[in-house]
């Protein structure tokens, strides 16, 4: 599984207009399935967003994590977004090959098992929708961006 994790101030999914997912501060996460991916590289990868510390503690280190962004034991956001793209393979050419993503059906069953795992361990996740075409809107906090893959 591949992912970018981008630490925010705020972020939503704008569906045809409409906002289907929004937080604030947190993590926007860009999540792509790959084709040997199975529900063990979901369950992997929701424990590494929880707990990659990328927020800053009291003396500015990244020390704290999206379960307890202020160090009081508030957690911040998680906005889930599905980005087969994340998989391009631009090496042969001008245009890229999406080949290295799983399958739509593959795709669309680990997206929601990683929400469902996500909406399980951590109480504030949203999620935009798999295979539209969404417009994501975020400000991001530091620049913090983060590459992820799961093996």
């Amino acid at each position: 599984m591949i992912g970018l994790v981008q630490r925010v101030r705020e972020a939503r999914v704008d569906i045809a207009g409409r906002t289907v997912g929004a937080i604030g501060p947190g993590l926007l996460v860009l999540a792509c399935a790959e084709p040997a991916d199975s529900e063990a590289q979901v369950d992997k990868f929701v424990a590494k967003l929880l707990k990659l510390r990328i927020f800053s503690d009291d003396a500015g280190k990244m020390n704290r994590s999206v379960q307890d962004l202020d160090g009081a034991g508030t957690p911040g956001g998680l906005l889930i977004v599905s980005q087969f793209t994340l998989a391009a393979d631009t090496s042969g050419g001008n245009r890229p090959s999406f080949t290295g993503a799983a399958p739509a059906a593959q795709g669309l069953a680990l997206y929601e098992a990683l929400l469902a795992r996500a909406r399980a361990a951590h109480p504030l996740v949203q999620a935009g929708e798999f295979g539209a075409d969404m417009q994501v809107h975020l400000v991001n906090d530091g620049p913090v961006t983060i590459p992820l893959r799961i093996t």
